[in-house]
């Protein structure tokens, strides 16, 4: 059975012969009732700070738990970012070292090309000193043949003048 102040107030306690003395009684009742109440108000003060701070560490907790959460996702994004970043200098990597592959195909390729116009031009150019060599030879030919032939109707006139002489 809990004992209330009231009830502490309220107490009566039968009188006997040569018993305590009521006043001293009473009066300790008295402050045993204030005592009590003030008791009780702390307590019930206290229960309530209990509460507020049972409800602030609930609250604590649950801030505790997504903040938690948050840094794990957060990491899990920063290793996702890494991960596609890593992924994406690899892809940029690999296609600048095929555009450096083709690049220097199509120079391996122009250079070969080149080689054969190379080749092709001497073999004209061999070609058109035959044909201009073949050329002056015939003009030389031409040039010569018709000397001889002035030379011989140079003779033939001198003849015919010797002869008409």
């Amino acid at each position: 059975m809990r004992i209330t102040p009231l009830d502490i107030q309220q107490k009566q306690f039968p009188i006997k012969f040569r018993g305590f003395d009521m006043e001293e009684v009473y009066a300790f009742l008295e402050i045993l009732r204030e005592e009590m109440e003030e008791l009780l108000r702390e307590n019930t003060s206290l229960k309530e700070q209990i509460s507020i701070i049972e409800q602030q560490l609930k609250e604590h907790k649950t801030i505790e738990s997504t903040l938690k959460d948050t840094l794990i996702t957060a990491q899990q994004m920063i290793d996702a970012y890494k991960n596609n970043a890593r992924k994406e200098a690899e892809l940029i990597t690999r296609e600048a070292e095929l555009n450096a592959e083709n690049i220097v195909k199509q120079a391996q390729e122009k250079i070969v090309k080149i080689h054969e116009d190379i080749v092709d031009l001497k073999g004209i150019r061999r070609h058109y000193k035959e044909e201009v060599k073949r050329l002056i030879e015939s003009v030389i030919r031409a040039i010569e043949f018709d000397s001889e032939r002035e030379g011989e109707t140079d003779r033939y006139e001198k003849e015919s003048r010797v002869e008409s002489l």
